[in-house]
């Protein structure tokens, strides 16, 4: 156990410096083991969704982590203490050219303890939708509506406008808007609208579905049918879904969905340039 490794001025590694990492390293695997499955263990803390369990887990890994590095370097020999003091301008400098990446970093720490943003919600980031998987410390992982995989900055994420859709409820209320030709029967396109809604299967809460008649266009009267779904993920599909059914029936009750006309009239000046010239 005695037997030097490793021999470098006063700092010497024998083989029991060894065998002590691999147990702290040992005991820092089994600690986060049992506090991953008293963490996410259903019925122990009720009170814990997914994404809370998940957050509080992380910030206790790095902790952890943290503690258990600091015990490897004092095995070692070397001084924890003295190094950070020793090594502050060092810091400073690195500090400045990784600005960025602390920024992250930080921003990770704060989604983190603050969870307004979980795992599984949905958000609208810069016009994207993305569903989080995972939240790390400098980095977050979600998947978007073409099932890509994107790697999100956590800066990103607390520094821009974010439209967390999931954040209050599991459904959210969304809309379709639609204009027909001026002259359509305005209670029937109404009750189309509905009625196109209502056959969705993703729709939730049926009666507090609505369509209103919201504007007078240039070229059509405007209208827009609101609705509840949980499918916040796929919504486009949903859309896309309940738009051809709209279609399908605005071509069986003979309503046209009108494009945008311009009437241009011309003005002959002919006689006038006939009568200057005289």
């Amino acid at each position: 156990m005695e037997l030097e490794i490793i021999s470098v001025g006063e700092y010497k590694i024998r083989v029991y410096t060894l065998v002590t990492i691999l147990i702290i390293f040992l005991i820092t695997k089994l600690i986060l083991w049992l506090i991953k499955k008293t963490v996410f263990r259903k019925g122990k803390f009720r009170k814990l969704d997914k994404g809370t369990a998940y957050a509080l887990f992380q910030i206790v890994r790095y902790v952890i982590w943290v503690i258990a590095i600091g015990f490897i370097l004092e095995t070692i020999g070397v001084k924890v203490t003295v190094l950070i003091a020793g090594s502050a301008a060092l810091l400073v400098g690195i500090g400045l050219g990784l600005q960025q990446t602390f920024n992250d970093v930080i921003s990770g720490i704060i989604l983190l303890s603050e969870q307004s943003i979980r795992i599984d919600d949905v958000l609208e980031i810069d016009g994207d939708i993305v569903k989080i998987q995972s939240i790390g410390l400098r980095t977050s992982k979600g998947l978007n509506t073409n099932d890509i995989s994107i790697i999100i900055p956590n800066s990103l994420i607390t520094t821009n406008k974010v439209i967390n859709w999931s954040h209050q409820t599991k459904k959210t209320r969304f809309r379709v808007d639609v204009g027909v030709a001026y002259g359509s029967d305005v209670d029937l396109v109404i009750r189309i609208l509905e009625e196109s809604a209502f056959e969705h299967p993703d729709i939730s809460n049926r009666e507090l579905t609505e369509a209103r008649l919201v504007n007078f266009g240039n070229s059509s009267l405007d209208f827009q049918v609101l609705f509840f779904s949980k499918n916040i993920f796929r919504i486009n599909k949903v859309k896309s879904d309940i738009r051809r059914i709209i279609n399908q029936k605005f071509a069986e009750n003979r309503i046209a969905i009108p494009f945008p006309q311009m009437d241009l009239h011309f003005k002959s000046n002919h006689t006038n340039l006939f009568k200057e010239d005289k």
